[in-house]
């Protein structure tokens, strides 16, 4: 007779892990099942960042609300996440100075600190970087980055530690559908009895959907990363920046390194399976060229490594969060590369979603399965049709 649980959540990224850590504090029998190891897909391979600026109130309010998790780690879940204060600049081109104006002054509403700050300010914050080309910026004095994968590891090691069950190197290749609702799963490992099944399987979400029929509106973004070491001149530190003026973001890694992804050379529908142990052709060369851009120092640095992950993007690159397909089948997925600083207000908000069937304080609606219906799907994919990384 296969084992009964309350909620089984497939998929050990940060999201999982989260999702698992939240559900044992409501009092959920939970049970993790990953098809390799805790944080091996998009979360191994996240530039953890994590910062408060985002286009859409509600990503900032997610973010907010995640962030005293990564500040005071210690104490709400136990061990370290890695979070590394740095400071934060959001930096964007003239004739978006308004719109980045009106997001500081929206966020500062919240309560977040966030400030609004001139090229002559960033001058004196980062004297290293080169402000020629924009007028203001947002500048987050607190936030900084995380270790995804420590951030992950220890979401589930708290879990665990309430009761949570984890299975590592466990493929889920059936969900079991008796009339209109989820009853179970079965794997290379085994059968397991649930009334509720999470979708938490980054950028293996559509295939896990598709066990169930449901098509999800996800696909599967291949990013490149660049690290690289700095030149003694440019000291211990930077503060954590998005260059919307040269589409990339980049952080400290450590003392002596900086990590550098591009936002705007990405390519889509490989394989999740594939290698991610190099970068494309020409990555690098690209990455020298735009860092140099902003930091005419890093002229002098050199290249560490590169090496490229995999993550799911949704037609509209907003996550999916909700109940969807046969009942008792959750969505927690697409989060479109920018899902890891949200992670802990996520999965709280999921679990209140799973146990209590609403969510206290996070507003779930800007990211409900419904917006897709009634043509909406079909006029996003039109639009994004237009939209190619390459």
């Amino acid at each position: 007779m296969p084992d009964t649980t309350d909620v089984i959540i497939i998929g050990a990224g940060i999201h999982g892990a989260s999702l698992a850590f939240h559900l044992t504090e409501l009092g959920a029998r939970v049970l993790v099942l990953e098809r390799r190891f805790i944080a091996a897909g998009a979360t191994g391979r996240s530039n953890g960042l994590v910062r408060m600026y985002y286009d859409l109130e509600s990503d900032a309010r997610l973010a907010w609300l995640s962030f005293p998790y990564f500040r005071e780690w210690a104490d709400r879940v136990g061990g370290h996440c890695g979070y590394v204060r740095t400071g934060f600049l959001q930096l964007m081109p003239p004739n978006q100075a308004q719109p980045l104006r009106d997001r500081v002054a929206a966020q500062q509403a919240m309560g977040i600190p966030t400030l609004l700050v001139t090229a002559d300010d960033v001058r004196r914050l980062a004297p290293a970087l080169n402000a020629d080309d924009f007028e203001v910026a947002a500048f987050e004095p607190e936030s900084g980055y995380a270790d995804p994968a420590a951030t992950a590891q220890g979401f589930m090691a708290a879990a665990q530690r309430k009761g949570a069950r984890l299975i590592q190197d466990c493929e889920v290749n059936t969900i079991q559908v008796v009339g209109d609702r989820v009853i179970g799963v079965g794997s290379n490992c085994g059968r397991w009895l649930a009334p509720v099944i999470v979708n938490a399987a980054g950028p293996w979400a559509p295939q896990v959907a598709s066990l169930v029929g449901l098509e999800l509106p996800v696909r599967v973004l291949r990013h490149d990363v660049a690290v690289l070491r700095r030149p003694p001149a440019l000291g211990a530190t930077h503060p954590t920046v998005i260059d919307e003026i040269n589409q990339m973001h980049f952080r400290p890694e450590g003392r002596t390194l900086t990590l550098v992804g591009l936002d705007d050379v990405n390519v889509l529908d490989e394989s999740p399976d594939g290698s991610t142990d190099h970068s494309r052709p020409g990555h690098v060369d690209r990455v020298a060229e735009r860092i140099c851009r902003r930091i005419p120092a890093m002229d002098e640095g050199s290249l560490q490594s590169a090496y490229c992950g995999f993550e799911g993007i949704s037609v509209d690159s907003r996550p999916i969060l909700d109940w969807a397909g046969p009942s008792g089948f959750c969505l927690v997925c697409g989060f479109s590369g920018t899902g890891f600083k949200t992670a802990p207000a996520v999965g709280r908000a999921m679990a209140e979603l799973i146990v209590a069937g609403r969510s206290t304080d996070v507003d779930l609606s800007p990211y409900r399965w419904g917006r897709f219906a009634g043509g909406a799907l079909e006029r996003m994919l039109a639009s994004a049709a237009a939209y190619q990384v390459v």
